[in-house]
């Protein structure tokens, strides 16, 4: 989330939002090249003993890291709407335990994450016997603790927004719609 008042922050923003961006788009490739290796090897009368696995695994891995992604933006499912009819002062407070609720929520998770990994230790993967189910599942921790650096990397902006009464989601829609009703603008 990018705001003029704080540019260091904002570089640091964009910095982990590309990272993540590569991280994600890398993850959806690979996780295409698989599936369609996989279908092509069943058309041919092979069969790949270990796709189900990696490609399950992978989806988890885009689901984790997207979701970081979202984070930094505030892409995620909100009540701007429902926020905004509060009173300024009441409207912060309702942001500020939101946002506690939410790096609790992450911080159990990856404390959860951790936890799992010592249980897991030791074991591997079914069909892929050299690879540590600990590599795999250290999305879980990863992931967590991901979501909470962006939440807190973004909240400065988002609490200024918000303060000002200002939506995310109504200027997403509001740009969205211009965007269309300029594109359709030649058409008339």
């Amino acid at each position: 989330m990018e705001n003029e008042a704080y540019p260091t922050l904002s570089r640091i923003n964009q910095g982990l939002s590309k990272v993540l961006e590569w991280i994600t788009i890398s993850l959806m490739v690979l996780l295409t090249v698989v599936v369609t290796a996989a279908v092509m090897a069943r058309l041919m009368g092979q069969s790949v003993s270990w796709y189900d696995e990696v490609a399950a695994i992978m989806l988890a891995w885009i689901t984790y890291y997207g979701s970081a992604l979202a984070a930094l933006h505030r892409r995620h499912i909100g009540f701007d709407t429902v926020l905004l009819k509060l009173p300024p002062n009441l409207r912060l407070a309702a942001v500020m335990l939101g946002e506690a609720i939410v790096l609790i929520f992450f911080f159990l998770m990856a404390r959860a994450g951790l936890q799992v990994l010592e249980v897991l230790a030791g074991d591997t993967l079914i069909s892929l016997t050299w690879m540590p189910i600990q590599v795999t599942q250290s999305v879980i921790p990863i992931g967590a603790i991901l979501f909470i650096i962006c939440q807190l990397l973004s909240l400065p902006s988002y609490l200024k927004l918000t303060a000002a009464g200002i939506s995310l989601e109504h200027a997403e829609i509001e740009e969205e719609v211009e965007t269309e009703l300029e594109k359709n603008k030649d058409r008339v």
